[in-house]
């Protein structure tokens, strides 16, 4: 992958899951056919998420669809038979899965071969699951470990925090960033030397750009000695419900993809407003990504833009990160002591350890902002002058602005 950003191309990347595993391999090879540079996904499902194994087992016996691939429930041989011929140097393939408790996932993925995956002990603990996060960070503590041993065979395994993108919508830019990079100094204290920090695509572009500006520095101060590189996530909130405008969203993600410097693009489909996305949808949105990416690169496009090297966004980032770091040299336990008082805080988050005392707005200017800072390290910036507690009335607006944005537009 490293090697197809230096060439300068955009790394464009499906969440494609399918419990039958013919359809999985078919997908797959779709995805490495596709007119892009690719990287293949197993996606797995909800049962195997939240370690119910013997409902997956129960599925996959009688024959019911499930919503992404059993790994840890299909036979090995299956599974190698997914991977064989379509897994190797130039088409990597991530284990993308959402578990706050994720060891029988590791282990399963490590059995046949795989060493790429992604979530962190915060990232998949407080929006997807009511598991407390001192659990969650000595599960991934472990599954870390896990992973970092394959690097005594000669391996290089990979784990991308999913950070960036907190409940896909209405979280401040400098949150995400903060969390995007503690997960990843996280991973690099479990001894990982491979990560990936993830952004999710908000409302106001140039807000976008400082925040994968912010992004990048703070990791270049915090990851000495770490390969790592930012991965971008099409917009994950309320998305278009026309084609055109689904699609629009999407090469407008992959320009800023380009124009930033993220070097991985995590595309959504055409179809997600409406039913599960088919193979030709991903495939859709893949080469739909991978040619607006393209022109944004091309000697007409504009030159990459980093944002202002100490924009508000690097600054709160930065007072959040170092906050928790200085709470304490393990930052697992710096983590949660971070959460018990409210120097990390997710608006709309109903985790019972979130504090929940912050919330976000979209000020007059569009961009996605702090209404209250809670217990956050930072004051209230002086452009909270035009900032406002939503109401339930706002917070609807608010939640469908992008899609109204881009069902209006039509076409990309």
């Amino acid at each position: 992958m490293a090697r197809a950003h230096r060439r300068g191309a955009l790394v464009v990347q499906p969440r494609m899951g399918f419990s039958d595993p013919n359809l999985m391999r078919e997908g797959l090879a779709a995805t490495k056919a596709a007119d892009a540079t690719t990287l293949g996904t197993l996606t797995l499902d909800s049962y195997t998420r939240v370690r119910d194994l013997d409902a997956a087992r129960r599925a996959v016996t009688d024959g019911i669809p499930l919503n992404g691939y059993p790994i840890s429930t299909h036979p090995r041989a299956t599974s190698q038979s997914v991977l064989a011929g379509i897994r190797d140097d130039t088409f990597p393939v991530q284990v993308r899965h959402g578990s706050a408790r994720p060891e029988h996932i590791f282990r399963s993925l490590i059995s046949l071969g795989l060493d790429a995956s992604e979530g962190g002990p915060v990232s998949y603990c407080l929006p997807y699951s009511r598991t407390r996060l001192r659990d969650a960070v000595r599960s991934w503590r472990t599954s870390c470990a896990m992973l970092a041993r394959l690097q005594d065979t000669g391996a290089a395994p990979h784990l991308e925090s999913f950070g960036g993108c907190m409940l896909g919508q209405l979280c401040p830019p400098s949150l995400l960033v903060a969390i995007s990079v503690l997960e990843g100094v996280f991973f690099a204290q479990q001894g990982l030397r491979s990560v990936s920090l993830s952004y999710a695509q908000q409302i106001h572009p140039a807000q976008d750009r400082e925040a994968i500006a912010a992004l990048r520095r703070l990791a270049s101060e915090l990851l000495p000695g770490v390969e790592w590189h930012v991965v971008l996530y099409a917009y994950m909130g309320v998305y278009p419900r026309s084609h055109g405008g689904a699609l629009s969203l999407l090469s407008a993600a992959a320009r800023l993809a380009v124009t930033s410097g993220a070097a991985r693009l995590i595309v959504k489909t055409a179809a997600e407003a409406h039913r599960i996305p088919t193979i030709a949808d991903n495939v859709e949105a893949l080469e739909t990504a991978a040619a607006a990416s393209r022109e944004a690169a091309s000697p007409e496009s504009q030159s990459l833009e980093n944002g202002a090297a100490d924009s508000e966004v690097y600054a709160e980032a930065r007072a959040l990160t170092h906050a928790v770091l200085n709470l304490h040299d393990d930052l697992g336990h710096a983590l949660q002591i971070a959460f018990e008082r409210g120097l990390l805080d997710v608006p709309f988050c109903l985790h019972p350890d979130n504090a929940g005392r912050t919330r976000s707005c979209i000020d007059d200017t569009g961009r996605l902002q702090w209404s209250d800072t809670g217990s956050l390290p930072f004051g209230s910036p002086a452009s909270s002058r035009q900032r406002r507690r939503l109401s339930s009335a706002d917070l609807l607006e608010a939640l469908s602005h992008v899609q109204r944005a881009y069902d209006s537009q039509g076409t990309p």
